[in-house]
């Protein structure tokens, strides 16, 4: 009987100090070390908005202006290449069309000659590899001439120009639509001009990282050849850093939230039991520790654990779409091809930009389409053509 007691005692012993262990842990996690460490990252729920948000804004906003005048000196002091070379006058089929959508927006940042100029060096460092992709320049100001960046620009990539001046304004035409119907413009023309097998639209804030060269050039050889992507409608290569938690409605991100707590629960679990001498753990201890995962990944946020993919372009994630938003969208010509006409017999709204009628052609006309994570550009148009705003912030 005293033998059964001490046995008891000792259970007893072991499972509260077990769940004053878990207890401290939770607390100094969730309370201590992670509001510590994540108080300034910008898309974890443990960022300090009240504190940041308005330096940071600020911060971002005067680097971003030095980082257009880098390039426009950049251009300034470029060799200007010969006339064929600069209006892309070869003649064979390229790859990748890389196709800049831009518009005069402020000029002290100049936005379009942050985005040329990375793709100018991007392409450069790549060398034979990027042989086969081409920049076009689609000018869709209603004055084309007054675009002062394009005008530099122009005397180093091919450009088009949707040139509306004298005409009289259609009051059917709202901002949404001119978007829309200026978006279509930019596809027509690349597919008429190059005949591209894949064309990359570019609006004129989405900075290239290092690495999409690298990453497209494994889609297209490796990803794009399998049953389920190759007839995609189009794969956006951006989705807002804000909107990437896993507690959304997507299913996809539910069913990987649930994959990570389903890995890291027994993981933490046995190096729990480990360090303290312990037998292996019990089925309550691997789920404390697969919840304990779950919530502390999703509160210091998905997207600084999608950056961890970088690592290698095998690494980057194909998934189902999500609606917001359209700073880079990558279309197979034969997709492009059914976009256009898509496009052209929808009208756009407040409320029903471009992005949401790409995204309502899916259940309306059967197709798929995809987001490539993590991004593959840079999001740095704080000042938005649609949109005035003279204090804008980060969040």
């Amino acid at each position: 009987m005293l033998h059964q007691a001490w046995q008891l005692c000792g259970r007893w012993c072991r499972w509260s100090s077990s769940v004053v262990h878990l207890i401290m842990l939770t607390v100094m996690t969730f309370g201590v070390v992670a509001p510590l460490i994540c108080h300034r990252l910008l898309h974890s729920y443990f960022y300090l908005r009240r504190w940041h948000l308005n330096p940071m804004s600020q911060e971002f906003l005067e680097h971003n202006q030095q980082e257009g005048q880098d390039a426009l000196h950049y251009f300034e002091k470029m060799q200007i290449p010969n006339a064929s070379e600069a209006s892309g006058s070869d003649a064979f089929q390229p790859l990748l069309l890389i196709t800049i959508i831009t518009v005069q927006r402020r000029y002290d940042f100049h936005y379009v000659l942050q985005v040329a100029s990375r793709f100018h060096r991007l392409l450069q460092e790549c060398g034979a590899h990027c042989r086969s992709h081409r920049v076009l320049l689609c000018n869709v100001e209603s004055d084309p001439s007054s675009h002062q960046d394009v005008r530099l620009l122009s005397s180093f990539f091919p450009m088009v120009s949707r040139d509306r001046t004298g005409e009289n304004p259609d009051p059917r035409v709202n901002q949404f639509e001119k978007e829309k119907q200026d978006y279509v413009f930019c596809l027509e023309q690349s597919l008429l001009s190059y005949n591209p097998q894949y064309i990359l639209i570019v609006e004129d804030d989405a900075v290239p990282e290092k690495e999409i060269f690298s990453v497209l050039q494994h889609l297209f050889l490796a990803r794009f050849s399998k049953p389920y992507l190759r007839d995609a409608l189009y794969f956006k290569l951006y989705h807002p850093e804000r909107l990437q938690h896993y507690f959304n409605p997507e299913p996809m991100r539910i069913l990987e939230w649930l994959g990570l707590g389903m890995l890291l629960g027994p993981v933490l679990s046995c190096v729990y039991s480990w360090a303290l001498g312990r037998p292996s753990p019990s089925w309550l201890l691997v789920l404390f520790f697969a919840l304990y995962s779950m919530a502390l990944s999703e509160l210091v946020g998905r997207h600084y654990l999608l950056e961890l993919r970088r690592l290698h372009p095998a690494l980057y994630n194909v998934v189902p779409v999500t609606e917001c938003c359209t700073p880079a969208m990558l279309f197979p010509a034969p997709s492009a091809r059914r976009a256009l006409g898509y496009l052209q017999g929808l009208h756009c709204r407040q409320g029903f930009a471009k992005d949401t009628a790409l995204y309502s052609l899916l259940w309306a006309k059967g197709e798929n389409a995809y987001v490539v994570e993590p991004n593959l550009v840079r999001h740095v148009g704080m000042y938005s053509s649609l949109r005035l705003n003279s204090s804008p912030k980060l969040l």
